[in-house]
């Protein structure tokens, strides 16, 4: 396991925050395209993985498939293609290896403050030590920001009132006691978003009886665990060819199923409307349980598979309670309707707080730079920030499918730099253009947190896409130069005039 020494042995070539599925993808470009550029991966927590080894609750899974949410560089080679958190991590660990990225993690280190000098083309990193609580600084030549969009430290829990009166445990998902027992329990999940239709059948067997307590409801689908025409391809065609094919396939199909959302909601409604009809007891209230207010995509539209929610509510073990909630009581929550739904255990699956960055402050020569001011270029770079790339992927996709294209302009863009012996370069936007917000996506989670996000433009490059085909245009085959990238090279003091 690598020590400080690689992080302060003189500046590095690149500094990934995260050793998350993006860190650990930057990590696979850096060794493959940069063989010789010196990068370390800043972990702040003792494992890799990400979300994947943050959260334990019992079902955690991917709601996108694998065959998009893996790497386009490493097959996803198990059957499962809505697959659960182990799988996931040992595919992440494998990456890992295959890459010798553990040559490179350095563990329980976080970064809290970056500031660029302009005169040493270089970021001065304070980095602080979890297991030594002291801090100490790292130079990078550039930074690559794998850290995700939210808060690993605190999840969302809106105030509930009458909280302190409840008799019972109170469990928020970001955070699930490994001891927790809800065998014969009566559970009482708030939420409906892509948390909850996962715990909810994922307890249903061992609890008393679970209900899903949502105040709007959630597009709902269910898809096969297993992926058979893509397992059938990998098995004819070879896992490498077979894979890229399936990746293909369903690129096209997620493309398909989105726009056709977009461009006629109404159809789309009434094909998700029967399809929850068919799997449902035919005296099951659909119009108040399954009917969102809002469009299909409007918000990300949550998978269950094999219909495992379905079925849990079919079987009479699961139930879903619609209404908003007036007070927890000691036994449970009281909803406005008057309805009391009895609970030994609440959890909160309310969702995340939206943080960039680790929350690490940044500065340019030692000037503070507030993010909501900065505007993102090709989804990768923010304005005025030099030698800085992030890594933000699809909301409306598989996360992973944009991460590797932003890796591949990285890249390319280091290539170019050190062809042309540039030492930094910067996005510089037109301080007219019109900007609107950086995700243009209405779950609550972004939107209380749109005022403290960076921009985006209107208009390519300053466009956040979130289209695979578009992105390979914009990422894969778009241009290094531009007139919006402001590259320099380090200037070199003069020579002192010799004595006369």
């Amino acid at each position: 396991m690598p020590t400080d020494s690689i992080l302060t042995d003189g500046p590095l070539d690149v500094l990934v925050l995260g050793a998350g599925i993006s860190g650990i993808g930057a990590g696979h470009y850096l060794r493959t395209e940069h063989p010789s550029k010196k990068f370390a991966i800043l972990e702040s927590r003792e494992s890799a993985g990400g979300t994947w080894s943050l959260f334990t609750y019992p079902g955690i899974r991917s709601d996108s498939d694998l065959n998009t949410f893996g790497y386009e560089f490493k097959p996803w080679r198990d059957p499962q293609a809505i697959a659960d958190a182990p799988r996931i991590l040992d595919y992440l660990h494998e990456a890992i290896a295959d890459d010798h990225l553990d040559e490179v993690i350095v563990y329980n280190r976080r970064a809290t403050s970056v500031d660029w000098s302009e005169s040493d083309q270089l970021w001065n990193v304070t980095v602080h030590r979890n297991d030594a609580d002291d801090d100490f600084v790292v130079q990078t030549r550039w930074l690559f920001a794998g850290t995700g969009y939210y808060n690993y430290a605190e999840g969302f829990t809106p105030e509930f009132p009458g909280s302190e009166r409840f008799t019972g445990q109170i469990v928020h998902p970001q955070h699930w006691p490994s001891d927790l027992d809800y065998a014969g329990k009566k559970v009482v999940v708030i939420g409906s978003g892509a948390t909850a239709v996962t715990l909810v059948p994922s307890m249903a067997e061992a609890t008393e009886h679970i209900t899903m307590l949502q105040r709007t409801p959630t597009y709902v689908i269910p898809l096969p665990r297993e992926d058979a025409i893509s397992n059938a391809m990998k098995k004819v065609l070879g896992p490498d060819r077979g894979y890229a094919l399936s990746r293909q396939k369903n690129i096209v199909q997620q493309k398909l199923f989105y726009q056709l959302s977009q461009k006629f909601p109404t159809v789309a409604r009434k094909v998700i409307r029967a399809t929850n009809v068919a799997m449902l007891p035919s005296d099951f209230d659909v119009d108040t349980h399954f009917n969102p207010p809002y469009n299909p995509w409007d918000q990300r539209v949550c998978v269950v598979p094999d219909g495992d929610l379905f079925k849990a509510i079919k079987k009479g073990s699961a139930s879903i309670a619609t209404g908003r909630i007036a007070t927890f009581t000691e036994n449970g929550v009281l909803l406005e309707d008057g309805t009391e739904i009895e609970a030994d255990i609440i959890v909160t699956a309310t969702g995340l707080n939206l943080q960039l960055f680790g929350g690490m402050e940044v500065k340019v020569d030692g000037q503070t730079i507030d993010l909501s001011d900065t505007l993102a270029y090709r989804g990768m770079m923010l304005s005025g920030i030099p030698n800085f790339a992030m890594a933000i992927g699809y909301t409306n996709s598989s996360w992973t499918l944009k991460i590797g294209l932003l890796c591949e302009y990285f890249c390319r863009m280091l290539t170019y730099m050190d062809a042309s012996e540039f030492t930094s370069v910067r996005a510089v936007a037109d301080p007219a253009m019109p900007t609107r917000p950086l995700l243009d996506f209405g779950a609550g989670y972004v939107k209380r947190a749109l005022d403290r996000l960076p921009k985006q433009g209107t208009q390519v490059p300053w466009t956040m896409t979130m289209s695979v085909a578009a992105d390979v245009k914009q990422l894969r085959k778009g241009a290094i130069v531009d007139p919006y990238l402001d590259y320099r090279k380090q200037t070199v003091p003069a020579e002192p005039a010799p004595a006369v």
